[in-house]
């Protein structure tokens, strides 16, 4: 089965066996090869239900179309990306469904030096040609093992002095995902911490709560957590861990525009006068700090295949986006969950103070409502609504990913949702009361 849907614009993602099952994920691999014409692909897989009959139906599609599989076993998402670029292969593809629910199964897809695969590079064709026959198999790759954890973890503990982290009593929340399987080795060479392992067992039944720490309900257990075990730090990882999200000493949530701002300042204490980009919805918070700090801030689309192909561009050495895709160029510019840990847990030590400390600045000036989806019936007619309305009344407008819309004291941007006739809205204000203010009166806008 292979339903066209499962193609996203940055991966692919379905349902198990309904929408996407192995002689899909056999298809996928044939078509990856015959389109990139590798010599060898790294393959890998999360701890998903129907990852290892998927991933091993998917090894065959590649091996039959003539390339080298080198197999990384059970990794995760980052770990193909660090392998692509360390091995110097040619293309690699996870099996995982990242923080989809259970019922999900998905691939993310890179190519050589660890560039994403979206729809306008690559993954339309590899649509095309996996729907249609293929030719007799001609001559058959070869499969290896690949051991990859040696140098991952010398990667990642790269970034940071691990004799610099001072004891800190630290709750982690795997969500029965990836962060189980990838974190324990890391943490071994930190004795120091107090760590707090929470549904470390990678069980892709998600016997607990689903691996998505974006809505609040799958946060609960991490915030309650933090302050039961008076910890410094709370950390929840999504399904392929490469995205993590933090919870400060006091058990309130760090939107990920906060934290993309005080890894930034990190970063470029370490590397000065460099570029970092951000997404389009952050707060002001961001580019404030990046400048501070004597750095660069760039302003880019929203998702991984934009955010990766910019700082490529402008050899930005950090990004970070409200979603919690945090990319490091000397990880080449990948999104990796285990570095901004590590990170964070280094400005803790060398601040000496608590992360609510740090936030503090950021949330008595900056007042955030989050991502707001609503259903609209007619995108572009609303969007232009909203232009026309705002301009008249002297916003400034911008076109870069949606509608962005700026005034002296508050802004927002709408985004169209790519799979859904939905507006996403992100809207920031300098007080509490403008935030209501303003939030009301743009949704109701959105909703007439």
């Amino acid at each position: 089965m292979l339903d066209p849907s499962v193609f996203k614009a940055y991966d692919i993602r379905g349902l198990y066996p309904t929408q996407l099952d192995e002689d899909g994920a056999y298809r996928i691999g044939r078509a990856y090869v015959e389109h990139f014409e590798p010599r060898c692909v790294a393959v890998g897989h999360d701890m998903r239900l129907s990852a290892s009959t998927m991933v091993a139906a998917l090894k065959e599609g590649v091996l039959d179309a003539g390339a080298d599989v080198a197999d990384l076993g059970l990794v995760g998402t980052e770990m193909l990306y660090h392998a692509v670029s360390e091995l110097s292969l040619d293309g690699g593809i996870c099996v995982t469904a990242s923080h989809n629910p259970k019922e999900y199964t998905g691939m993310k897809i890179v190519r050589r030096g660890a560039l994403p695969v979206g729809g306008d590079s690559g993954l339309a064709e590899i649509r095309r040609r996996a729907e249609n026959d293929f030719g007799p198999v001609t001559r058959r790759g070869a499969a290896r093992a690949e051991d990859v954890w040696p140098s991952f973890i010398t990667k990642v503990l790269s970034f940071v002095d691990p004799e610099a982290i001072r004891p800190l009593r630290v709750v982690i929340d795997a969500a029965n995902g990836m962060a189980g399987v990838m974190l324990p080795p890391v943490l071994e060479q930190l004795p120091q911490l107090d760590v707090v392992r929470c549904h470390f067992d990678p069980d892709g039944s998600f016997p607990n709560h689903e691996p998505n720490p974006l809505l609040p309900e799958n946060r609960e257990f991490i915030v309650s957590k933090v302050s039961e075990e008076t910890a410094d730090l709370g950390v929840a990882y999504d399904g392929d861990a490469d995205r993590c999200f933090f919870v400060d000493d006091r058990g309130e949530f760090v939107p990920g525009d906060f934290v993309t701002a005080l890894l930034a300042e990190a970063v470029l204490a370490k590397h000065p006068h460099e570029k970092v980009i951000y997404d389009v919805r952050a707060s002001w918070a961001v580019p404030e700090t990046i400048e501070r700090a004597g750095g660069t801030p760039l302003a880019s689309r929203v998702g991984h295949a934009f955010i990766k192909q910019r700082m490529r561009t402008e050899d930005a050495v950090f990004a970070g986006e409200v979603s919690a895709h945090y990319y490091f160029r000397e990880f080449s510019q990948a999104d990796t969950g285990v570095v901004p840990f590590l990170v964070m847990l280094e400005i803790l030590s060398r601040n000496g103070a608590t992360l609510s400390e740090l936030l503090r600045p950021f949330r008595e000036r900056f007042f955030l409502t989050g991502e707001i989806n609503t259903p609209v019936d007619d995108v572009p007619l609303k969007l232009q609504e909203l232009k026309e309305r705002y301009s008249a009344e002297g916003g400034r407008i911008s076109h870069l990913d949606g509608l962005s819309v700026e005034f002296d004291d508050w802004h927002f941007n709408v985004r169209p949702s790519n799979t859904e006739p939905l507006l996403r809205l992100n809207l920031e204000a300098l007080s509490a009361t403008v935030l209501v203010e303003k939030r009301d009166e743009v949704l109701a806008l959105i909703r007439t």
